[in-house]
């Protein structure tokens, strides 16, 4: 007995002072050579392991924020990245479910509780626009299956996170100057970057209803957007979300659509999603400003032409993701388990410093 106080004595040491010497001493063979092999042994043997893991993974295990983004795009995008965020180690997963509402339903299900933060990707579960909100009611059938863990879709940050990349390259960069043409693929999807381009003085063009249900008319004003999306969208939303936005398999295949509007346009900002599936085969010295992007879809927009790319979320481990997954990090950060306030995502926005990622891909003569 005096053997296994000295051995639990160290223990205790080696969890205080992560002293790496006494743990190395704690050796299984060295521990059966001292107290032999008897069943107290072996005990005491396994417990020993379990502590020695604890003390070794005891700052990222004690903090470690998990955030889950499950998504009803393509599972060839599924991704894995760990990274420490304001002194804390963070583990992002993206899951896609290509197309499958049940096999969301099913993931959330089993992860609630046991991950910080949910990300709602692929769908969304509202559109602000203007001064109104709306939901997707398919959205909401998913979302309710998260009862523990607090589950965000994206929409409560985008418009502020992607408004302040605007801003940011107003300041930092001549990408904006001169009243540059732009096609937003979707406006109601992007309500906040449309308002901060219009601000920024830039011309812009809404492809919501060409992208959405198909009807080949552009849209040329902000205010024009804002008063279909109040007649539209009730509708919209009761519909299945898959009519009106590429999901599944659908995200991996490209459909061009309307390419005048591409041609015209200086700028394509907007999903990535709609863009990638409707543009056209060639898009010589374009500005892409957009929001997730795998090494495959860098790749592919620099065959197509694209001379600038611009992110609005940072890279992660040289992975951008969607505003889902920035809006659940920062709940995740927060550790208050709920959607946060607009005041407290300014709070974090400041304190993260985000900045968007911008890659030149092509010189243009």
């Amino acid at each position: 007995m005096k053997i296994m106080e000295q051995y639990d004595t160290m223990l205790v040491l080696s969890y205080e002072k992560y002293n790496h010497l006494a743990i190395t001493l704690l050796d299984s063979k060295v521990l059966t050579k001292e107290i032999g092999s008897s069943p107290i042994a072996k005990i005491f043997i396994r417990v020993r392991k379990k502590i020695y893991a604890f003390v070794r993974n005891k700052d990222r295990g004690k903090t470690m924020k998990r955030i889950v983004s499950i998504s009803l795009g393509s599972s060839v995008r599924d991704h894995v990245v760990e990274f420490d965020l304001l002194d804390m180690p963070c583990r992002v997963e993206r899951i896609g479910t290509n197309g499958n509402i049940q096999k969301m339903i099913d993931l959330i299900t089993e992860l609630d509780g046991q991950v910080d933060a949910f990300g709602l990707g692929g769908i969304n579960l509202n559109f602000h626009v203007g001064t109104k909100r709306f939901t997707m009611h398919q959205a909401k059938q998913i979302v309710t299956a998260a009862k523990k863990t607090p589950i965000v879709d994206g929409s409560g940050l985008k418009g502020k996170l992607e408004g302040k990349v605007v801003q940011y390259l107003q300041r930092e960069t001549d990408l904006l100057a001169g009243a540059p043409t732009v096609l937003m693929m979707s406006g109601v999807d992007r309500f906040g970057m449309s308002q901060a381009l219009e601000a920024a003085n830039c011309n812009i063009t809404f492809g919501d209803l060409a992208f959405t249900i198909g009807l080949p008319i552009p849209i040329h004003s902000l205010r024009s957007l804002n008063r279909l999306a109040y007649i539209l969208l009730p509708l919209l939303c009761r519909l299945p979300f898959s009519l009106i936005y590429p999901t599944g398999k659908k995200q991996e295949e490209n459909k061009p659509k309307v390419s005048y509007l591409f041609d015209e346009a200086t700028i394509i900002a907007g999903d990535y999603h709609f863009i990638s599936r409707y543009m056209p085969g060639k898009m010589l010295g374009k500005v892409i400003l957009t929001n997730t992007t795998t090494a495959k879809d860098v790749e592919l927009l620099r065959q197509r032409g694209v001379k600038t790319l611009i992110t609005t979320t940072p890279s992660l481990n040289g992975r951008s993701f969607g505003v889902n997954v920035m809006e659940a990090l920062l709940v995740a950060l927060s550790g208050q388990g709920r959607e946060l306030t607009e005041a407290e995502y300014d709070e974090l926005l400041v304190k993260t410093n985000f900045i968007p990622q911008i890659l030149e891909l092509n010189e243009v003569d």
